[in-house]
């Protein structure tokens, strides 16, 4: 969580640093704050809430400054505060900090550093980084840009956890020291110019020419000068690479939210995915890989890990890959992957899904499988993303930049690139049945088209939630693949309208959550597998019979049960069914939140890219 933002260069850096900003409070808006070098001192302004508050500080426009640093936070150490706002200096006010992650041992630094003289004034983690920076730094007899960046590698080597950090000092006015460790940091590299960032959109308005860090690799940045140094502080070389997002596509582009704008661009967003993998008449292509059919033959298990509406996705994929290619497929969280001690050897395959490529818990899975001998193929939305660096093999959702915290059309991307996956394997083992694959393909490829068609339910939807948006308790009900997408849809209602919303399996109900349903609750069942269809209707009439109002996505032709509301959605193969059936419950939840005055993009406790475990 939280937003880093960096400039260095020819131009007055706060404006740069404010935008940067308000590009990346969907990492974290608790709290904002810059620090910039004027003369001769360190300029540091911050203030709790959003970015719009730090704007409006008395004298934010006065600040001269061409290097500075920037933060929006989401909370951890520290409720929400000035006083734990970063960024944060040492005591003599050397140094200023900005820091993404968490340091694990920083009650034990903090206690070193208060019996070596120094006071602390925040309940945060971050707030050991520039003192025991100074600390170190004051061990040399001379000031000397090599000895600061020395004691940042000090500093960093102390470190236990994750970090992403920015130091800025006024004894160097010309220069910025950066590092990672397990935390997204990016450089966009220009002439005279050079922009820091924890997350690409940020910065894409100025450049498209991006250097991508590794774990404990030191920056020296100047305006017109990059040092790469490794950990142990020896020049290296590192290759620049173009990034192909369209800065327009990081926009509102005239919508009222990022939500709405990105559930609407699901169309080309699969279109994008799926170039160059399917057609009728080829093999299903990914360039990407090699895995061979003695390979895929010798897996006696594949694992697809992953958190929230990613571990959905992958709940979509585990249904296809198990029926296409016959290997036992499992879907694990992330989160508890690593602590249950799986049973993981060289005859694993192990696919982990990461919308923004940093998701700690995910990555953290990724390299334990590799210790114990799987091979490791990531599926991310973010090229030269710290999971894509780690895994042996990845590949991309092309959905373009997803802004909103509650993640839409990633989702679905996720969905479509799981399938295609499926039918490559399938290909190479010769597992399935010629004409299933093609038509699978063939649904597949019309997927752009018809969810062009499903998002015509827009006013039925706003209609429905204007009913629904004061209700305190929904659940979502469904079987087969359709019981991952209810999964999915509980979520995004969870997420951006605090509904307190539970899915189940449609057979469940009877098994005990039955006892919830009383009169003029809100029943939301999903049916397109017409082998389970029926199944659901009399569970969906268990509700009816206590009074429950009932919302129906369905893709058959069902009489007239009694249903509140039924929105009808195109037909198409029952896997990839969740990418159209998930659209009119992405709708609804985002006209609840509206109506009941919430802010869509931006819910409250969440953060988009969740780099801490």
């Amino acid at each position: 969580m939280c937003g880093i933002v960096g400039y260095i260069g020819t131009k007055k850096a706060s404006p740069i640093l404010l935008s940067g900003l308000s590009k990346l409070e969907y990492r974290g808006y608790d709290s904002a704050g810059i620090s910039t070098i004027e003369k001769d001192f360190l300029s540091v302004m911050k203030d709790k809430g959003r970015v719009e508050n730090l704007s409006k500080i008395r004298g934010i426009d006065k600040l001269e400054g061409t290097i500075g640093i920037a933060h929006t936070r989401w909370a951890t150490h520290g409720k929400p505060s000035k006083e734990n706002s970063h960024p944060h200096q040492d005591n003599s006010k050397t140094f200023s900090v900005v820091h993404n992650g968490i340091i694990e041992n920083y009650n034990e630094l903090r206690e070193f550093l208060t019996k070596n003289g120094y006071t602390f004034y925040s309940q945060t983690d971050t707030e050991v980084i520039p003192n025991l920076i100074h600390y170190y730094y004051s061990q040399y007899k001379k000031d000397d840009m090599q000895n600061f960046l020395k004691a940042v590698r000090k500093a960093c080597l102390d470190f236990k956890g994750s970090f992403a950090i920015e130091v800025i000092s006024k004894l160097y006015p010309e220069n910025m020291i950066v590092v990672r460790q397990d935390s997204p940091l990016v450089i966009g590299n220009c002439e005279d110019e050079k922009y820091l960032s924890s997350d690409i959109p940020a910065i894409l308005p100025y450049t498209r020419d991006f250097y991508l860090l590794n774990d404990l690799e030191f920056v020296v940045l100047s305006k017109d000068k990059i040092e790469f140094y490794d950990k142990d502080l020896n020049k290296i070389e590192k290759e620049i690479k173009e990034i192909e997002w369209d800065a327009a596509s990081s926009e509102k582009d005239g919508y009222d939210d990022y939500m709405l704008k990105e559930i609407y661009e699901q169309p080309a967003a699969i279109k994008n995915t799926i170039d160059s993998k399917i057609s009728l008449d080829n093999k299903c292509e990914f360039n990407e890989l090699n895995f061979t059919k003695k390979y895929l033959q010798s897996l006696n298990k594949i694992y697809i890990v992953a958190c929230g509406t990613a571990m959905h996705a992958g709940l979509a994929g585990k249904n296809t890959l198990e029926k296409l290619c016959r290997i036992p497929t499992e879907a694990d969280i992330a989160s508890e992957f690593r602590y249950r001690d799986p049973i993981i050897d060289n005859k694993t395959l192990c696919i982990f899904i990461s919308q923004s490529g940093e998701t700690a818990d995910t990555i953290a899975a990724l390299k334990l499988s590799k210790e114990k001998g799987a091979k490791t193929l990531a599926i991310t939305n973010v090229e030269g993303s710290s999971i894509t660096r780690e895994a042996d093999f990845s590949i991309y959702t092309h959905a373009g930049p997803e802004i909103a915290v509650a993640s839409t059309k990633a989702y679905t991307c996720q969905v479509v690139l799981m399938n295609c996956l499926a039918i490559y394997f399938a290909e190479i083992l010769e597992s399935s049945d010629d004409k299933l694959i093609k038509s699978l393909k063939s649904d597949i490829l019309d997927l752009p088209k018809k969810i062009k068609k499903v998002l015509e339910c827009d006013d039925e939807i706003k209609k429905f939630a204007k009913k629904m948006y004061r209700e305190k308790d929904a659940f979502f009900i469904g079987r087969g693949v359709d019981e991952t997408a209810a999964r999915e849809g509980s979520l995004k209602l969870k997420e951006i309208s605090y509904i307190h919303a539970e899915s189940y399996a449609a057979g469940e109900l009877k098994h005990g959550p039955i006892a919830l349903i009383e009169k003029g609750v809100t029943v939301i069942g999903i049916m397109t597998d017409e082998e389970l269809v029926k199944k659901t209707i009399s569970n969906i009439q268990e509700v009816i019979t206590r009074g429950a109002k009932t919302l129906i996505i369905t893709n058959q032709k069902i009489d007239d049960k009694g249903f509140d509301k039924v929105i009808e959605i195109p037909k198409t193969n029952s896997f990839i069914s969740p990418v159209l059936s998930i659209i009119p419950l992405q709708l609804l939840s985002y006209y609840i939140s509206k109506y009941k005055g919430l802010d869509v993009d931006k819910p409250r406790n969440l953060a988009k890219s969740v780099t801490v475990e």
